[in-house]
């Protein structure tokens, strides 16, 4: 029973540890079916993602960065950092 139990709970722990871990192959996948405007955000922000690094700090600030050089428009900034963000939440 014991054994059992053990082996049910490291099942358990394998099953919601596996989605939590990083994905750099899903969010390069996610990234190629971004915009133009959100892939050059990705593209900018990317390189600086680290563990435990503030991710929506990172994006506003390349965003702005962006915005202010006029490489991408003011108008879609937000919805394409959103988009650029769920694949920038993927990586390790």
């Amino acid at each position: 029973m014991k054994k059992t139990l053990i082996a049910a709970a490291g099942v358990l722990l394998c099953a919601f540890a596996g989605p939590a871990l990083a994905d750099a192959a899903g969010a390069a996948t996610c990234a190629a079916g971004l915009s133009a405007d959100a892939k050059t955000i990705y593209d900018a922000t990317a390189p600086n993602v680290t563990a435990g690094a503030d991710l929506r700090a990172l994006i506003t600030t390349q965003t702005k960065s962006l915005v202010m050089n006029g490489t991408i428009g003011r108008g879609g900034a937000k919805a394409a950092a959103e988009a650029a963000g769920a694949c920038l939440a993927m990586l390790p």
